[in-house]
């Protein structure tokens, strides 16, 4: 990341952000510079293509991750959902501590500058260096000179935002009903200090230190309006929404996501993922064109998991652990015939046919956190997924999962979180959640009337 703003790749499709776009020193210094360095340390569209033609006229075709590319931050819906799977993530839920709806809106519109600059590999206001002696410099630093690495950061809000702060921030009326408080499933263990969330920000990129960098930064600009209440990062997708990629494999070995989403599946992103107008009323038309993400830290039973036979890993999950074929079939990404699978295989439970047509778009990360104290690896899968309702995807899926899946004796949900995603930022005047805060037009009275 440069201090310099760099050249882009498609000047049509990215938008420079302008250079003061996140609060100065003089503003830092304000609310206590050396508060927010202490707040920052204690934070916890798919692939751009670029063509170079070949001496006998070939394309030679290279992917944004190879060229450390960036990623679009405008447009209809928000990157991050849709958007080729990056490496690494770096995932935050926050607390907000102000009701001052003024505050909160300017954080927000600061959020979105902040956030466009660095998904381009910019600077975060006047940089890291080179200005007052005196004051904390605007950027941390850490990503100076780190190349974009398809950077996405994607915003959603939380039902206890609106339960919390709905009447200060004047938006209580305004809550989704898809947007609900998730039930407690069976085998559940869920920890407090992993769970909820008044808001969240998803960071997802190729380089470890660009996404952590993304979460630091924002953490900081948020200093005295949000805490972070708990943070998980992430490595080796677990999911692909690109068809023609390597699916990739879980921590316990097995390809996971065969059929998922693929981002340029257009109609099946409109009927599983994209809130569509015809979701909404007056008070929530805001969602249209958004999507609802629920997060579950899923801890894997690793050392019990080593020590079961091949044939009882693969009748667990219904698939070949080497080539990914369903029992029965030859290939990966043979339709699957459920009744060859035990009647408590994952696959057979979780596929679509066995649940009519249920289909969410996944984008979840391996982590691995140490031991637990007792010699046992803290480590399993932060589960990721987006859907147009939640009452229609993640929730009837999980209840039946979770009292038959087979996998549960190996696994344990241990956080879990739900939040509200809207549609894009349109262009250099939109912000994140501008379509929520501003007051519903009389257009949209009328519909929902």
């Amino acid at each position: 990341m440069s201090q310099d703003a760099p050249k882009t790749e498609s000047p049509a499709s990215r938008s420079e952000p302008p250079a003061s776009a996140a609060p100065s020193r003089r503003a830092l210094l304000a609310v206590g510079g050396a508060g927010l360095a202490l707040g920052a340390a204690a934070a916890g569209g798919a692939v751009a293509l670029t063509r170079s033609g070949g001496d006998d006229g070939d394309d030679m075709m290279k992917t944004a991750a190879e060229m450390g590319g960036a990623v679009a931050f405008h447009g209809a819906h928000q990157a991050g959902i849709a958007t080729a799977v990056q490496d690494r993530l770096h995932f935050a839920a926050f607390d907000v501590t102000t009701d001052d709806r003024d505050a909160f809106v300017q954080l927000l519109k600061d959020w979105t500058k902040a956030a466009a600059r660095m998904t381009q590999a910019h600077t975060v206001g006047d940089g890291a260096y080179g200005g007052l002696p005196e004051a904390p410099p605007d950027d941390t630093g850490e990503a100076l000179g780190l190349k974009p690495s398809r950077l996405t950061l994607t915003i959603g809000f939380g039902p206890s935002l609106f339960d919390r702060h709905g009447k200060a921030f004047q938006i209580a009326d305004r809550r989704p009903e898809a947007l609900v408080d998730l039930p407690r499933f069976a085998g559940d263990n869920l920890e407090k200090t992993r769970s909820g969330g008044d808001l969240c920000i998803q960071a997802c990129a190729d380089d470890p230190q660009v996404a952590v960098h993304a979460i630091r930064n924002l953490a900081r600009i948020g200093f005295g309006k949000v805490a972070i209440r708990w943070s998980q990062l992430g490595f080796g997708k677990t999911s692909s929404t690109t068809p023609d990629a390597q699916t990739p494999r879980n921590l316990m070995g097995f390809k996971d996501g065969t059929d998922n989403i693929a981002g340029t599946e257009t109609d099946r992103l409109n009927k599983h993922v994209w809130v569509q107008d015809a979701d909404t009323d007056a008070k929530s038309a805001w969602m249209s064109g958004g999507s609802y993400l629920v997060a579950r830290r899923i801890r894997m039973n690793i050392e019990t998991w080593d020590r079961a036979s091949l044939r009882e890993q693969e009748d667990v999950f219904g698939r070949d652990k080497g080539t990914g074929a369903p029992v029965g079939k030859a290939h990966e990404r043979d339709k699957p015939f459920l009744k060859a699978m035990k009647p408590t295989a994952h696959v057979r439970l979780a596929h679509p046919d066995a649940n009519d047509g249920i289909t969410i778009l996944r984008r979840g990360y391996s982590f691995t956190d140490g031991t637990d104290g007792l010699g046992r690896l803290d480590a399993g899968l932060f589960f990721i997924a987006y859907q147009r309702d939640v009452r229609q995807g993640f929730i009837p899926l999980q209840r039946k999962l979770s009292a038959h899946d087979a996998l549960n004796e190996y696994i344990q949900h241990v956080g879990s979180a739900v939040f509200a995603v809207p549609a894009g930022v349109r262009d250099g005047d939109d912000w994140w959640g501008r379509a929520l805060f501003e007051k519903p037009t009389d257009t949209m009275d009328e519909k929902g009337a």
